[in-house]
């Protein structure tokens, strides 16, 4: 074999070799976000992609409006639950009806963030793409109670517009299929109130921000174009059985 030949084989080895010694790390795909802090609550997936609502809303707000603000609501409840398991083993409807009963020392967390994720889990199963239009029993009862849909929709986004700071304005309803307009503050819910919430829009600024900025009457109008009337239907067939949860 020539000297160039050995000269070769020793350089390839000798390069094989410093490959071999470099950490696996270096080469290896970046790794993947952490999941979620364990425990019994879960963030419910949406089930549209996030650019499915633009121009109203955009997708960088649903990523992080559903990513990370929704998502430290449940981290946060799980890291409560680690010190009190009985969260996790009882139902959302019976912990925010009956906060009264909880120790001082977590009935502040409890609130805001069990409260937090009732209303965010309400707010995306009744959004999605081609929501069509009310109509049957959801309909007559807006007729009935609400005015009508102009007025309804003027007096919600009146009401929306007018709750100071971070809040909600949702539409209540009964086992009668009763409804109502009402705001609540921060994440609070109706269901401390021992009521339910037929459908609810978000008025946090983390919910339109990015796009609005200081206009939420722009959002509150807008808003309307994302909402699933369908599954409206659903939940106030549901309140009328007795069987709506948050």
């Amino acid at each position: 074999m020539s000297a160039l030949s050995r000269r070769h084989l020793v350089t390839m080895a000798a390069g094989l070799a410093a490959v071999a010694a470099v950490p696996r790390a270096v080469f290896a795909q970046a790794p993947a976000a952490a999941p979620a802090a364990a425990g019994p609550f879960v963030l419910p997936p949406l089930t549209y992609p996030t650019n499915a609502f633009e121009p109203h809303i955009d997708a960088k707000t649903m990523e992080i409006h559903h990513g990370r603000h929704h998502a430290a609501y449940v981290a946060n409840l799980n890291n409560v639950a680690k010190t009190n398991p009985q969260l996790g083993s009882s139902a959302i409807l019976n912990v925010l009806g009956n906060l009264n009963a909880l120790n001082d020392d977590i009935k502040f967390a409890v609130r805001n963030n069990l409260g937090g994720h009732a209303n965010h889990t309400m707010f995306w199963e009744i959004m999605g793409p081609n929501g069509g239009k009310p109509e049957g029993e959801v309909l007559a009862a807006i007729d009935k109670d609400l005015g009508g849909m102009e007025k309804f929709q003027n007096d919600f986004n009146a009401a929306g517009g007018r709750q100071f700071g971070s809040g909600w304005v949702f539409v209540t309803v009964t086992k009668e299929g009763k409804l109502a307009i009402e705001t609540r503050p921060n994440q609070d819910s109706p269901i401390m109130d021992g009521k339910r919430a037929l459908m609810g829009n978000d008025v946090w600024e983390h919910a339109y921000y990015l796009n609005y900025q200081n206009r939420r009457a722009d959002y509150l109008k807008a808003w309307w174009n994302t909402v699933n009337w369908s599954k409206v239907a659903e939940r106030y067939a549901a309140a009328k059985a007795g069987t709506l949860g948050v």
